[in-house]
């Protein structure tokens, strides 16, 4: 915007300006004028009246009228997508938490019957452990047995003759029924005669 203060004195070239201590609050508001101006319409361009205010308000809340009813539209349908998402969501917490339930019923299974296959399997032990030296023991038996039979064996053997004896005594003679008959009247007899030693002495004590 042009200046409207008018020029009082002239500077050495011939220009018309103000006095410098005067140009400076008149150059600030021309810079003002210039910078905060509003520039009138022409004369044929519809103004900002009345009817086209209502008519661009009108059209902005068509649009926005619109817009609010997509964006319900949009609203409702992730609200329903958001519900049927929920309930798959409740649906497979359920069944992860029986899946849950189930696993750890066998974890549970498992521990206990952990425990009891180390118990059954510390008793087995036991068990073998007792059982190894029975084993043992009866091995030794079973060699002291044999060591037995085969000496018993050769003494049955070493006696065969005697007991042939026998049998013809018994066979010969009347006065005894059997064998053990024989055996027990000969021991007898064995245990009431008195020993070598015994009759010396009582032959020393006749002479005294």
């Amino acid at each position: 915007m042009p200046r409207t203060k008018p020029t009082r004195k002239t500077d050495v070239i011939g220009n018309l300006d103000l006095n410098p201590e005067d140009a400076v609050p008149y150059f600030r508001e021309s810079l003002q004028q210039e910078k905060f101006f509003v520039k009138p319409p022409n004369w044929d361009s519809p103004g900002d009246s009345i009817e086209m205010l209502f008519l661009s308000n009108q059209r902005e809340y068509e649009q926005m009228t619109i817009l609010k009813k997509e964006l319900f539209e949009t609203a409702k349908n992730q609200a329903e997508i958001n519900c049927t998402r929920i309930q798959k969501m409740y649906k497979t917490q359920d069944r992860l938490r029986k899946r849950f339930i189930e696993v750890n019923s066998f974890i549970k299974d498992c521990a206990d019957k952990r425990r009891s296959a180390e118990k059954a399997i510390q008793h087995e032990s036991e068990l073998h452990e007792e059982l190894t030296g029975g084993i043992d023991e009866c091995n030794s038996s079973i060699k002291e047995l044999d060591a037995f039979r085969n000496d018993l064996k050769r003494t049955v053997k070493e006696f065969e003759p005697y007991e042939r004896v026998l049998d013809d005594v018994v066979k010969v003679s009347d006065i005894f029924e059997s064998p053990k008959d024989c055996m027990d009247r000969c021991d007898a007899l064995s245990n009431a005669r008195p020993s070598g030693n015994q009759q010396t002495g009582n032959a020393e004590d006749t002479r005294n």
